[in-house]
């Protein structure tokens, strides 16, 4: 079987699609603990994932290594450790691997 958004699993709320369950956790308060931003980005890199076909487990944990990435780069470019090249190129190789 083929896991697309429409999939539906039971939640801890009864039965629910994967789609319901992006759009649930998009809708959840988490501004007071995690940016919005991120929660968003995090949310579209595990749909692209799902998308591709990848299970749920494994698009949630590509998701959460991307953002990892992603933002340890940010950071050490903002304490000077690597260029704004390095930057680039890592964002570009990460972007390759989890979105294309």
């Amino acid at each position: 079987m083929k896991i697309t958004l429409d999939t539906r699993f039971n939640g801890s709320l009864g039965p629910v699609t994967l789609r319901e369950a992006v759009q649930q956790l998009k809708a959840y308060d988490l501004t007071c603990t995690v940016r919005a931003d991120a929660v968003e980005q995090k949310v579209t890199v595990f749909s692209d994932c799902v998308e591709r076909g990848f299970t749920p487990l494994r698009s949630e944990i590509m998701a959460a290594y991307y953002m990892a990435e992603r933002d340890a780069t940010t950071e050490a470019f903002d304490r000077g450790l690597i260029t704004e090249g390095e930057l680039e190129q890592k964002r570009t190789l990460l972007m390759c691997q989890y979105l294309a």
